[in-house]
């Protein structure tokens, strides 16, 4: 008799779960998402081969050492890695959030009331009209059976949002270091450029002297004169704008290193004596693998595509085991006795009929999101391609320049040589030997915008091949078999 009780229970249960899916909200007609993920193929970089890995602190090949602790104190100090540590933060705990979602829950309660029942409602006496203490103690315990997967959904749209937060703390990482390195280059670059700046008005006031002694011997014009004197101030113009150039340049690296109003670099190298890094000339075909922006914008795809399938779960009913067990009474007196023991288990069942729309309109936003995010994807890659390109083009355009800029300063050494010769033999004048030392400064100035420029674009390059970003930490999963729960309590890394 019992066994036939139950298998009646049973049926009526099946019964009531196929009324409650027949009866759930319907999400047909709603679009599915419309836009598709650009891969390496469709940017052409499927016949590159794979370039080699590069080193998470790629700036120790330039071999300075003023270099490599700036480097250590900015990712020390920065606010901003600081800011995308702290956002890492706040999606690992949504994300456990999530899970404990899908695990059982149990609750403890205590209610203790002092009150006057009613005389005139539905309690009987004798405690109508009376003042009694009432009390409750009791355990409750549920877990939501998650037959239709919203919870998993959830949990792994979590953990795309903290695998995204993971590469942005990277993709920080890369570019407060390439911006370090590239002030820093560029704060040399202006010092040099000083000292040739330097040079030149102390070469114009030799000439000026020179010019002066012609006029008074009758061999120049005032013509001569005032050309040269206007060759001054035109000078010094140059130093006091390179100076407003050093200041404001050491004032953005200060504040990149987290101590601004300070005095960060001190006895700066030459260009020529750092270091320049061998890297590929060619987009390698991984890419998309290598940058930490790009795996962020894939891992908000993947967020996005877990948010879909959990607005597509609303529509199903949700299955609770409920339980409780404890104790009630009337006089608190009597709250712990055997006959104040209460308890109860069983299913509860919750199906979404009519809403208003509410589930549809979900459903729709999380779509859209959807398709928000796949072309954010395409857009980071596309620029990310673009970049690399474009440095790349500059690398070897750089280069050739620095060939022939060579070949003109050699040019205009050995013309001022020769010029040196010839006022030293008494065959010509110190005017010419200024004259020709005009151009081998021009070189020279050449020369430091080319260097610094061939540094810059050497750290531009590897920010853009992506800065020695590990993948690893934020790895898709590459097969369903990939536990996500077990991503998720990887610990985020910031090389």
């Amino acid at each position: 008799m019992k066994n036939k009780r139950n298998l009646s229970t049973l049926k009526a249960g099946v019964l009531v779960l196929a009324l409650g899916l027949s009866a759930c909200a319907d999400m047909s007609g709603i679009a599915a998402p419309q836009a598709a993920l650009r891969d390496a193929a469709s940017l052409g970089l499927n016949s590159i081969q794979r370039s080699p890995d590069m080193a998470g602190e790629w700036w120790l090949a330039f071999g300075d050492a003023s270099l490599n602790r700036l480097m250590a104190q900015a990712l020390q100090s920065s606010p901003s890695l600081k800011l995308a540590q702290a956002r890492l933060a706040r999606a690992q705990s949504v994300s456990e959030v999530a899970d404990a979602a899908t695990r059982p829950q149990l609750n403890g309660s205590l209610d203790l009331t002092h009150q006057r029942y009613t005389q005139n409602g539905a309690v009987p006496a004798p405690l109508a009209g009376s003042i009694r203490d009432t009390g409750t103690l009791q355990l409750g315990a549920s877990w939501e059976i998650d037959f239709f997967g919203k919870n998993r959904a959830a949990l792994d749209a979590a953990i795309g949002t903290v695998k995204a937060a993971q590469a942005d703390a990277q993709a920080a990482r890369v570019l407060l270091a390439s911006q370090v390195a590239r002030s820093y280059f560029q704060l040399i670059r202006i010092h040099e450029q000083l000292q040739v700046a330097e040079r030149t008005l102390a070469q114009r006031e030799e000439t000026l002297r020179l010019v002066r002694d012609r006029v008074n011997a009758g061999l120049d014009t005032r013509l001569e004169l005032r050309q040269s004197e206007g060759g001054l101030p035109e000078a010094r113009g140059q130093i006091v704008a390179l100076q407003e150039q050093a200041a404001l340049a050491e004032h953005a690296l200060a504040a990149l290193i987290g101590m601004p109003n300070s005095h960060p670099a001190h006895d700066l190298p030459a260009l020529s004596a750092i270091k320049n890094i061998a890297i590929s000339s060619a987009i390698p075909a991984d890419l998309l693998g290598r940058r930490a922006d790009i795996a962020a914008a894939r891992w908000r795809v993947e967020a996005s595509t877990q948010d879909v399938a959990n607005a597509k779960t609303q529509f199903y009913p949700n299955v609770n085991l409920v339980a409780f067990a404890g104790f009630s009474s009337i006089g608190l007196d009597r709250l712990l006795e055997s006959g104040s023991q209460q308890w109860g288990v069983g299913p509860a069942l919750r199906l979404p009929l009519f809403d208003g729309g509410r589930l549809r309109a979900n459903l729709r936003g999380k779509t859209a999101d959807l398709d928000a995010a796949v072309e954010s994807y395409n857009a980071t890659v596309i620029d990310a391609v673009r970049d690399a390109a474009d440095q790349v083009a500059s690398v070897h355009f750089i280069a050739r320049q620095q060939i022939e800029q060579r070949a003109a300063q050699t040019a205009a050494e050995s013309a001022y040589e020769i010029a040196v010769q010839r006022y030293q033999a008494g065959l010509g004048n110190y005017l010419q030997v200024l004259s020709a030392e005009t151009a081998v400064l021009n070189q020279r100035r050449q020369a430091v915008d080319l260097a610094a420029r061939a540094l810059d674009t050497q750290v531009a390059l590897i920010r853009a091949l992506g800065g020695g970003y590990d993948s690893s930490a934020t790895q898709l999963a590459s097969t369903p078999a990939a536990s996500p729960r077990a991503e998720m309590t990887a610990a985020a890394t910031l090389n």
